[in-house]
């Protein structure tokens, strides 16, 4: 049985009231007057009173928190670590008392109210101090105990005094329980906040403005799209276009294709290098199809949560459903369908679940009727091959680079918008740049348009073309030399790798020979094919690791062997490679027709080119690597012989170079042909068209 006093103190007089309580444990309070400032000594009776009675009422309410805390666990903990603390909780100042001295306060009737704590040992003295000009001072003593003696000297000078037992730290409580719950609170509703307002305020739920909202999907929905592309505006793919094509005519007419059994893909996937316009495809469906088009990127399904990414995939297909027919383009699917087992976390990895999911939805158990998932990467070699299977993905189109004439189409409709001055031929472009896939093609037509608009011209001339493509080949145009030795050793080196690929049977004919420094070169020699390279012979290859090595070969023969330069570091490299891939890819050398590199060697990915198994024996190693210095010693001599044999044209040709900086390819087989006969293979005919002069 517990027992709470209260006392009501004014003026200097108290009456104290004790009785037995058995449900005073958390109601039961000391009513005490609150902590005072030292320049409020005397106060009045009524003002006592109210402060006692506000104090009641605050307390009774802190009680029943208290009790309702102490029900959920939650104030056991706080009221057994506070109980220290509420001596100093009730207005304790840094300012100490000796026992001694209070015992000398206490003779001179100074002590006006003691409160007693921990059991008698720590006392909360209110006194008139002296030094303060008799106002009174809150000061702590430390007792020896609480004794009989000094309960009857209270008693006697009638101070006020009272005793405080640990559960009376409700403030304590409160207090800890508020420091604890305040930054989870405030980082909650700060959060909320945030939310809402990028939501534009609209909560709720599982709505936009809803925090844990980040389950649904991101893809983007149109039910009438209006993206600007048609087929019109595709060119140079013309196999992928024709399939897409059938896929919008079974969308707008079923019947022809029902009427003899056949149904429609459930998936197409684009598989091609960047910038082939796999987007751009998608884009035109999306324009020609007429039905609702969803679109998202792989990336957008994995978040750091794991199952969120399977709740993003499960959210998509079940808006799809709601509103098929209709298309769900994923691009770079590649980020969400990699081939499982690889990954860190196993079974569990976030990203596997999220595939899972994929699996499920594209051709589970329910199905997905009236769904046509369209998707795009250029990494196929790394799906996982129960996403490439029939029934998922029953169409892989291949996206390629185009040839000559899929450049050509490209370039008609690159450049619909753009004026031309009348020496440029688009043809000529297209031959000009092998390799160029579409989006290289738009970024070249665009810098050309730049380049006019700098100069002040109101059309692109051949020249705004030329300068586009070294620039996107080649990089930047450099400072051109001014120091002499310099000046003629690139000029040298450049003439020399002309001079051996003209001379040698197979090589591509030159286009340009530029002094003009581009990126890191301080020079550049053009070779433009006269056809599209798709297959190349044995002679092609080692007639290009001849002309590669005619740089070095000038150097050596004009200026010596201690005079050559780290210029042919770049040749050197890609020479080596062409012979190593002759005789370990290509089978083109004495070991024989065999292919001496696993495929995952030769994989894109980093991670499979490490785990690739050495097949090879050391002797079968060393067969290669001598067979590789065969072929580059053999091309190596053939370039001496063509310098050392041709010197005079040279000595001419660099003459002219340093005097124009920049020489086109008719002009340098027109010099050279004065001097030594050009193979019959390596001619160009005078109707072939060629560049503008730099």
């Amino acid at each position: 049985m517990a027992a709470s006093s209260a006392c009501l103190v004014g003026n200097g007089l108290s009456t104290c009231s004790t009785k037995p309580s058995l449900s005073k444990d958390f109601y039961g309070r000391h009513l005490l007057l609150p902590s005072s400032l030292p320049s409020l000594g005397k106060v009045s009776k009524a003002v006592f009173l109210r402060a006692s009675l506000d104090q009641r009422q605050h307390e009774g309410r802190r009680g029943f928190l208290k009790l309702l805390l102490g029900n959920a666990g939650l104030g056991v903990p706080a009221l057994l670590g506070s109980g220290n603390a509420y001596a100093d909780e009730q207005g304790v100042s840094s300012s100490r008392m000796s026992y001694s001295r209070f015992l000398e306060y206490l003779d001179k009737d100074r002590v006006k109210k003691v409160d007693l704590f921990e059991n008698g040992t720590i006392a909360i003295v209110e006194a008139l101090s002296p030094e303060l000009g008799n106002r009174v001072q809150r000061v702590r003593v430390q007792l020896p105990g609480l004794s009989q003696e000094l309960l009857q000297k209270f008693r006697e000078k009638n101070i006020d005094f009272a005793a405080h037992n640990a559960q009376e730290d409700s403030g304590s409580l409160l207090f800890n329980l508020i420091g604890n719950l305040a930054f989870p609170l405030i980082l909650i509703g700060g959060l909320f906040l945030l939310s809402r307002r990028s939501s534009g305020g609209m909560g709720g739920p599982g709505g936009p403005g809803f925090p844990l909202a980040f389950g649904q999907s991101k893809a983007k929905f149109q039910m009438e799209p209006n993206t600007g592309v048609t087929f019109d505006d595709v060119a140079g793919v013309d196999e992928a276009k024709q399939d897409f094509m059938e896929v919008v005519e079974f969308l707008k007419k079923p019947e022809r294709f029902t009427a003899v059994g056949a149904r429609i893909p459930k998936g197409v996937l684009l598989v091609g290098p960047p910038g082939t316009g796999k987007t751009l495809l998608a884009k035109a469906i999306a324009g020609e199809a007429g039905v609702p088009f969803f679109s998202i990127s792989g990336s957008e399904f994995v978040e750091m949560f794991v199952g969120v990414g399977a709740s993003r995939v499960r959210d998509l297909f079940k808006k799809a459903k709601e509103n098929a027919p209709c298309i769900v383009f994923v691009d770079e699917i590649d980020a969400v369908g990699r081939q499982r087992g690889t990954g860190i976390g196993g079974g569990n990895d976030e990203r596997e679940q999220t595939l899972n999911q994929l699996l499920t939805e594209m051709d589970g158990f329910e199905g997905n009727t009236g769904i046509i998932v369209i998707a795009a990467t250029n990494r196929a070699d790394i799906l996982d091959s129960a996403l490439l299977r029939p029934g998922r993905f029953d169409r892989q189109v291949s996206v390629d680079v185009p040839d000559i004439r899929g450049r050509t189409e490209i370039l008609k409709v690159h450049g619909g918008n753009k004026k031309f001055d009348g020496d440029v031929s688009l043809d000529v472009i297209a031959m000009r740049t092998p390799g160029f896939s579409g989006a290289d093609l738009a970024n070249l037509l665009n810098e050309a348009a730049i380049l006019a608009g700098r100069r002040g011209k109101t059309a692109i001339s051949s020249k705004e073309i030329d300068d586009s493509i070294d620039r996107i080949v080649a990089g930047m145009e450099g400072t051109v030399m001014t120091d002499g030795k310099s000046k003629s050793l690139v000029a040298y080196h450049e003439v020399g790798h002309a001079i051996c690929g003209t001379l040698t049977p197979g090589h591509d004919p030159v286009q340009k020979v530029t002094l003009i420094p581009r990126g890191q070169a301080r020079g550049l020699t053009w070779f433009i094919p006269t056809d599209d390279p798709t297959l190349i012979s044995k002679q092609q290859l080692f007639a290009r690791i001849v002309g590669g090595l005619g740089g070095r070969a000038a150097e050596e023969v004009i200026f010596g062997e201690n005079e050559v330069t780290t210029g042919a570091a770049g040749d050197l490299q890609q020479i080596t490679g062409l012979a190593k891939q002759m005789v370990t890819t290509f089978g083109m050398s004495e070991i024989g027709p065999w292919s001496l590199m696993e495929s995952s060697a030769q994989s894109a990915d980093v991670i499979m080119r490490m785990m690739a198994r050495n097949s090879m024996s050391e002797r079968l190693a060393e067969d290669i690597d001598t067979a590789v210095k065969r072929l580059s010693d053999s091309a190596y001599e053939i370039a001496l012989r063509h310098i050392r044999n041709n010197r005079e044209a040279m000595d001419k040709i660099v003459e002219v170079l340093l005097e124009k900086e920049t020489m086109t390819g008719d002009e340098f087989r027109a010099i050279l042909s004065e001097f030594v006969e050009i193979p019959v293979e390596n001619r160009v005919t005078p109707s072939v068209p060629s560049p503008v002069a730099v």
